[in-house]
């Protein structure tokens, strides 16, 4: 049976490797694509790992973002304004605790600030990261003897494969405590229980006087997949995590065709 779109009233979509080209720019067409959205009355809102400051050029250049869900749901901001709406964290006891298993697999590991992150290893990590995510990197040495006061995300980086079996262990480790994902192959995030990107979709629908069942969300890894559960309608880009496909209602062009922006053209803008 063919898909009935009338229902929904907003999109919810991944920035890196789902709405971002790999350059991590926005093309001048999904651009026009997301203001004509905006005019017609569709809300829309990001959603993303990555911290506020990291997130906020983006929504500054699309200039149609409802809300914007930063650290994979541990904050969410009102886009015209940034006043932050919701924030979860851990405490300083289980940050220590989360740094303890970190220092176990020997792996290279951050947390933040404002307009910042902080980092325990000189790495080639520390300076990608700093790259993508347009933040200046600090480096601390000893993350846990670092961290005085509760925090809403810790990101460690790792090769693939140990990345895997972190996940795995840190899952079994924290269960019931941590929420704990991946949003490429080689980070492994932790963020509070309560911070995930489908909890914080309810808290943005809800904000937005609409229901999660009304949102059409897009995603392309493991950190999206509690997001596109949540949603009424769930796209992965062609992109995406192989694993996390069969998961989603329909899959959609790659980041690098605008795939986001082209679907929601031929349902919503004819």
């Amino acid at each position: 049976m063919e898909q009935n779109y009338s229902a929904f009233r907003a999109a919810a979509f991944d920035l890196d490797d789902t709405l971002l080209r790999d350059d991590l720019s926005i093309s001048p067409y999904t651009k026009d694509v997301f203001r004509r959205l905006q005019a017609a009355g569709f809300l829309l809102i990001a959603a993303s790992g990555r911290s506020r400051m990291s997130i906020k050029p983006f929504v500054d250049e699309l200039s149609c973002i409802c809300l914007y869900i930063a650290c994979n749901g541990a904050e969410i901001y009102d886009g015209p304004t940034g006043e932050l709406l919701h924030a979860e964290s851990f405490s300083v006891e289980l940050a220590h605790e989360i740094c303890d298993f970190g220092s176990e697999y020997g792996c290279y590991a951050q947390t933040y600030g404002e307009d910042k992150f902080f980092f325990n290893q000189y790495s080639e990590y520390a300076t990608r990261y700093a790259n993508a995510s347009m933040l200046k990197g600090v480096y601390v040495g000893d993350l846990k003897a670092f961290i005085k006061e509760p925090r809403s995300k810790i990101l460690m980086m790792a090769e693939n494969d140990q990345i895997a079996r972190m996940l795995e262990e840190a899952r079994r480790r924290f269960a019931g405590r941590v929420s704990v994902t991946c949003s490429k192959p080689y980070f492994l995030e932790f963020n509070p229980l309560k911070a995930t990107k489908g909890i914080a979709l309810d808290f943005a629908a809800r904000r937005l006087g609409i229901t999660p069942a009304q949102v059409i969300a897009f995603g392309d890894s493991l950190n999206d997949l509690p997001m596109m559960q949540a949603a009424g309608h769930s796209v992965i880009v062609a992109n995406g995590r192989e694993d996390v496909k069969p998961l989603c209602d329909e899959i959609c062009r790659s980041n690098q065709e605008d795939g986001v922006a082209r679907w929601l053209e031929e349902r919503f803008l004819p």
